[in-house]
């Protein structure tokens, strides 16, 4: 089978297209065929090899990528009742840029039936880094809230989800994103290409969704009662920095309000697993909206 993989951490160029062997399930494994996987901007830091303090060491290598899947159970190991063979899943697990890979089984959730099943390997990372950015900021009804970095993957989660626990929603979005953005529900658009994060205040809370520089952090800082962070540490503020935890409980309820029409999962672009290395050339650039999958 065909799995992307890198042999030493380094650019885009180190991932290769690898003939491997199909794996097989052990202990408390499924083995899934995989209709798609997705692209999340912290796999070029741990293709570089700058996650280490993150992971506490460094993955033994060569290493698949691929951290979301969708796909279809095709075989379990001993020991696994649920998920049947034939179900349809989705999880946030590791290796998932191949055409079949294992999985803890308690790690899967029933995909939304509703999508497409290669769309739904956009949901899992970054629906469950929204959905635990939220459920930390303790949103009012009423509050103003500023979605810094809306037009990304986990943006467009948090801007529903902040919606959904009728927040006021301010959104930063450059031009290019600005009409999914408004889509998702945003009340208004600050293009931070342009405008002051300053025009935007006062808000009660920063969701703070990108990689931002000393003199951005001390406008948020000014702007907000409190921040919640997926990216910097945020000194000299009531801030909290959320690292993203795999709850097969948290992706189980937003997959129902996929199901639900309460959440739209937004697809920017497709791909396949062999286009890898110039997905990650262009998010290195800045150069994606969204959600993007990558087929095997």
């Amino acid at each position: 089978m065909r799995a992307a993989r890198i042999h030493a951490y380094g650019p885009p160029d180190v991932i290769r297209l690898d003939d491997v062997d199909r794996p097989e399930p052990g202990p408390g494994q499924v083995l899934v065929e995989v209709a798609a996987t997705s692209f999340n901007p912290t796999e070029t830091a741990l293709r570089a090899g700058v996650l280490r303090d993150l992971l506490g060491q460094d993955p033994p290598l060569p290493l698949t990528l691929g951290w979301d899947v969708a796909g279809t159970v095709v075989a379990r190991g001993p020991g696994v009742h649920t998920p049947d063979v034939g179900d349809r899943v989705i999880g946030m697990i590791d290796a998932a840029a191949a055409e079949f890979t294992v999985a803890a089984a308690d790690a899967l959730v029933p995909a939304p039936a509703s999508l497409a099943l290669a769309d739904a390997a956009a949901l899992p990372l970054a629906g469950m880094t929204a959905w635990q950015l939220v459920e930390r900021a303790a949103l009012t009804p009423g509050e103003r809230v500023l979605v810094n970095g809306a037009g990304g993957g986990i943006g467009g989660y948090a801007v529903q989800l902040a919606r959904r626990a009728g927040a006021h929603v301010i959104a930063t979005a450059s031009a290019r994103s600005r009409a999914a953005v408004l889509a998702n529900g945003a009340d208004e658009i600050l293009d931070h290409t342009t405008t002051a994060l300053a025009a935007a205040g006062p808000v009660d809370v920063v969701l703070h969704l990108v990689p931002a520089a000393e003199q951005r952090i001390a406008e948020l800082v000014a702007l907000a009662r409190r921040i919640v962070s997926a990216t910097n540490p945020i000194p000299g503020a009531p801030a909290a920095h959320v690292v993203t935890r795999n709850d097969p409980k948290h992706l189980a309820a937003l997959a129902d309000l996929v199901d639900r029409r309460e959440l739209t999962v937004d697809v920017s672009e497709r791909h396949t697993i062999a286009d890898l290395p110039a997905i990650h050339r262009r998010g290195e650039a800045g150069d994606l909206r969204g959600k993007v999958v990558l087929r095997p």
